[in-house]
């Protein structure tokens, strides 16, 4: 479950978002996945009244979490089954640049880019694989990404990105480094 926003209940921290897959119960143990990450129980779970025991896919959740602070958990961060996603600083990936008229502008080997992954927004380094040093607006191309901050990461994952402050394409994860950043 990728983190959309963050609330305090007491003691507890909850997280809210949408379940992408499988299900949650409570008395689960859940790893927040990418930034600084942690493990954490599931004490209850937040879906409008009635309470419930168990949320699954597709649901729209709140999960009451023991055993993080609140700064712990964070925007961007993914919810998952232990040792089920890992979180990676760089990636290689296939973008597309938009067509200039919907903002696209030429990018650049080198640049600082702002990319989109599920709830994150994480800067990151831009290389092109190919031989060229700059790609231009509605063009595709094989790139490595090196971010700030880990992430979530999968191959066959979609992001978008941004270019001093504007849409400028979106790509798939085509690889991750081996073992976690």
């Amino acid at each position: 479950m990728p983190v959309e926003d963050v609330f305090r209940r007491g003691r507890l921290i909850m997280p809210t978002g949408r379940i992408e897959r499988g299900r949650v119960r409570e008395g689960d143990e859940v790893e927040l996945v990418g930034f600084d990450g942690a493990t954490a129980h599931v004490t209850g779970i937040d879906a409008g009244e009635p309470p419930m025991d168990e949320a699954c896919a597709g649901m729209n959740v709140g999960l009451l979490l023991r055993g993080v602070t609140a700064g712990a958990v964070e925007q961007g961060q993914v919810l998952a089954a232990p040792g089920s996603v890992a979180a990676h600083a760089g990636f290689a990936a296939d973008i597309i640049l938009l067509p200039e008229v919907h903002g696209g502008a030429e990018v650049r080997t080198g640049e600082r880019l702002q990319f989109h992954v599920r709830t994150a927004v994480v800067s990151g380094v831009v290389t092109s694989i190919e031989d060229t040093e700059a790609l231009q607006p509605l063009h595709q191309g094989a790139v490595t990404v090196a971010l700030e901050r880990t992430v979530a990461l999968e191959v066959g994952q979609s992001f978008a990105f941004r270019h001093h402050g504007r849409a400028a394409g979106s790509g798939t994860v085509t690889r991750l480094p081996r073992g976690a950043a």
